[in-house]
């Protein structure tokens, strides 16, 4: 793997991390004000830690490692840069099952928001879609599912065993979100919980937003180390973003916009990559960075014209 392809791996890794976690930064800033500055210092130093060495960077080393125990933690976090060839030959052989559930639940993520999630309407169909037609989520969801089984059964029935996990993983952390948006309410409403029990709160939310990261930093590479350090500096980022930028991130209206469709492209490329279409390295970041700053620019075009008709 050359040098170039490396930062633009690791660089498309960071902004997909701090897209797809700006709705965790805001509910971290929302409930940061109602704790004590000691528990806020203490959440934001061993938070930090917590979120970069022990969710973003166990979690991915744990998924390869249990598509494949045979090769070991050690083997698992080592193989792309590993020189044995029976090492790389049971990552590549494990790489459709990754890519299979991680794009079954970014697909399903995309979806979800599309169809059932209240948003900043960047287009007319959006706006269309979610006001009538958000019962067709599930149908949608149940087709993707049942057409992904149905063509990697017979090939490589683990592939479509990595499908269906996918599909579970993306159903109980929806539900774990769903919890999170009322917990925050209660949370920011009444003071009768201990700063212990909201930093516990903040750092669940953490794991469960960070799958979304997790899986979408397949669709980029599955060498750990890259993902790691990627993902880590995102981690970082946005606990930059918590502590000093939600106002702002909150004025630019399409992020999430932009995130979720690189998030909904991201999910097709990897699984027609599982399906065995070879998709370049490249693709993912310039997608990445395609989708995500034309959202940026629509948003800015909006900001520039609310200015004008309030002057």
């Amino acid at each position: 793997m050359i040098l170039s392809e490396i930062i633009i791996i690791v660089l498309g890794l960071v902004l997909f991390e701090v897209v797809t976690s700006i709705e965790n930064a805001i509910i971290n800033a929302d409930v940061l004000v109602t704790m004590s500055e000691r528990a806020r210092k203490w959440f934001l130093f061993y938070g930090i830690i917590i979120a970069v060495f022990v969710v973003r960077g166990l979690l991915p080393l744990v998924i390869v490692y249990l598509s494949n125990p045979s090769i070991g933690f050690v083997n698992a976090f080592t193989a792309t840069f590993s020189s044995d060839e029976s090492v790389i030959e049971i990552i590549e052989s494990s790489k459709p099952i990754l890519l299979a559930g991680g794009g079954v639940y970014l697909v399903f993520l995309f979806l979800h928001w599309l169809f059932m999630e209240s948003k900043e309407y960047a287009f007319l169909i959006e706006r269309k879609i979610h006001k009538h037609y958000s019962f067709w989520f599930y149908t949608l969801a149940s087709v993707v599912l049942t057409v992904s089984v149905w063509l990697t059964i017979e090939i490589n029935p683990f592939v479509a065993l990595g499908a269906v996990i996918g599909s579970t993983a993306f159903f109980i952390t929806s539900g774990l979100k769903h919890s999170a948006e009322e917990k925050e309410k209660e949370l920011i409403q009444s003071g009768g919980l201990s700063d212990v029990s909201k930093i516990l709160y903040l750092e669940v939310i953490d794991t469960t937003f960070s799958m979304d990261g997790v899986f979408g930093a397949f669709a980029f590479t599955i060498s750990i180390p890259l993902i790691l350090i990627g993902n880590g500096i995102g981690a970082f980022m946005v606990r930059y973003i918590t502590i000093r930028g939600v106002e702002t991130i909150k004025r630019y209206r399409y992020l999430k916009n932009g995130a979720m469709y690189s998030v909904g492209f991201l999910g097709a490329i990897m699984m027609l990559d599982g399906l065995g279409f070879e998709v370049a390295s490249w693709v993912s970041p310039i997608i990445t960075f395609a989708v995500v700053g034309f959202f940026f620019w629509l948003s800015r075009k909006e900001m520039s014209s609310e200015r004008q008709r309030i002057a």
